[in-house]
């Protein structure tokens, strides 16, 4: 867990200086900081509009009497997607970017959904 709290606090943050560097020396310093805002506008901006779309699907499965499991999910991805989108950088813009688009956000989820099958199959965390 330590490690985890070193790499998320120190070793990211880090490397989005280096980037956003070694960036700035090729393309200006202005230029990089308005392509960090236009990621963040634009990103955010997308980010709300799928929430809206998943907040429809959710309470159409909730009327429907599905579980909307699929869709709180999505949820939590998006609201993830959202916060990586506004915090400045360009890792985690591409992060957030890839949380907030379906296609890609359907592979995070697979992902996602299988750490979870597994952390059960295992015991590390039980459902009652």
């Amino acid at each position: 867990m330590f490690a985890r709290l070193v790499l998320l606090f120190t070793v990211i943050p880090a490397l989005e200086i280096y980037l956003l560097i070694q960036v700035g020396a090729v393309i200006g310093g202005i230029n990089t900081l308005l392509l960090i805002v236009a990621t963040g506008v634009v990103g955010a901006h997308y980010a709300r509009l799928q929430g809206f779309a998943v907040v429809s699907r959710l309470q159409e499965s909730m009327y429907a009497g599905r579980p909307p499991a699929n869709e709180l999910v999505d949820g939590a991805m998006l609201l993830l997607g959202g916060a990586m989108l506004i915090t400045p950088g360009l890792i985690t813009d591409v992060f957030g970017l890839s949380l907030v688009f379906p296609p890609s956000r359907e592979f995070w989820k697979r992902l996602f959904l299988e750490w979870l099958r597994r952390k059960i199959r295992n015991g590390e965390i039980q459902i009652r």
